[in-house]
């Protein structure tokens, strides 16, 4: 009797599973289901908006910047920052920032600081953003300074000796004057906002240096040289003209009214020098020697120091 039964079951199992499929797809068509065509992995919907999804729902902000007004994009070279108005500890909070050319950021509605700088040029402009696109461009009013410097009679100066620093063109109530930019190097160009500036000029490291006031106007490269009167000198200790030079040998140049200017130590004294008087006294074991010189503008020379009587000082007199 149960072997009966079992048989009996196992062939309404099989009889079922043969119909399930039919069953399924009988329903998927009562229902519908089949006529449904799905979009492959990659479809996707076009955006209702030309900003990036990824930049959020605020309002693009679109930034340009010009030297003058009405001048071309500046295409390279800018730094932008977008700070919050309000300051907290004192500094105001920075929320985006970009280099290059043009910039596009994508801001919550609200007050914004927009800050572009180009070189030492700059120019800040409160913005209001929206949640429509915007665009706003900013006039730096700014050009550009190309420093050189020459001897008399137009000769070069190795570059590697000149250096220029350039401040503020208003001195303070006390003569100073605010530093903008130190050692800069001669023929490049500096970009800062159209006005004066004051200049200087070193040549070397002693004394001969040059100041001058120079504009620089918007939208145009300003190049000024200006002309040193100094030139290369070398000294050394002999013990006869056109001798060796006698080493470890302490060297103190003094200026037309007897101050000292530069101290140092070596076989050779080499330095750059303001035309003018001077004396130079060398020093070698317990010998000191004295000579007085005369620097001509642009005129190198090679100065000898004989270590003979004739040229030695007392050492007590030298000490003072």
């Amino acid at each position: 009797m149960f072997e009966g039964r079992l048989r009996l079951f196992l062939v309404w199992l099989c009889a079922a599973l043969f119909l399930l499929p039919v069953s399924m797809a009988a329903a998927q068509q009562k229902d519908g289901v089949s006529d449904l065509k799905l979009p492959g992995i990659s479809s996707y919907a076009t955006p209702k908006s030309e900003t990036p999804l990824a930049l959020g729902g605020g309002g693009a902000l679109t930034l340009s910047a010009q030297l003058t007004d009405k001048g071309a994009d500046i295409t390279r070279g800018l730094v932008w920052r977008v700070f919050k108005p309000e300051a907290v500890n004192g500094k105001l909070p920075m929320v985006a920032s970009a280099h290059g050319g043009s910039a596009v950021f994508q801001l919550e509605p609200g007050s914004y600081l927009v800050h572009a700088s180009y070189g030492r040029a700059g120019a800040t402009k409160r913005i209001t953003v929206g949640k429509e696109a915007k665009r706003e461009s900013l006039v730096l009013d700014a050009g550009g300074l190309k420093l050189d410097a020459v001897l008399s009679g137009g000769l070069r100066i190795p570059p590697k000796k000149l250096r220029f620093s350039i401040y503020e063109g208003t001195a303070e109530a006390n003569g100073d004057r605010a530093l903008i930019i130190p050692d800069v190097e001669p023929n490049s160009v500096v970009r800062l906002n159209a006005g004066i500036y004051h200049v200087v000029s070193t040549y070397g490291a002693v004394n001969a240096v040059i100041r001058s006031d120079i504009r620089v106007e918007a939208g145009k490269l300003t190049e000024a040289t200006v002309e040193h009167h100094a030139a290369e000198i070398t000294m050394k200790l002999v013990r006869e003209a056109g001798g060796e030079a006698i080493a470890d040998t302490s060297w103190s140049l003094l200026n037309e009214s007897g101050d000292p200017i530069k101290e140092t130590v070596g076989a050779f004294a080499s330095m750059v020098l303001a035309e003018g008087d001077y004396t130079i006294i060398a020093k070698n074991r317990d010998r000191i020697y004295q000579k007085d010189f005369t620097v001509v503008a642009g005129q190198n020379q090679e100065i000898e120091v004989l270590a003979i009587e004739a040229a030695a000082m007392d050492p007590e007199e030298g000490a003072d």
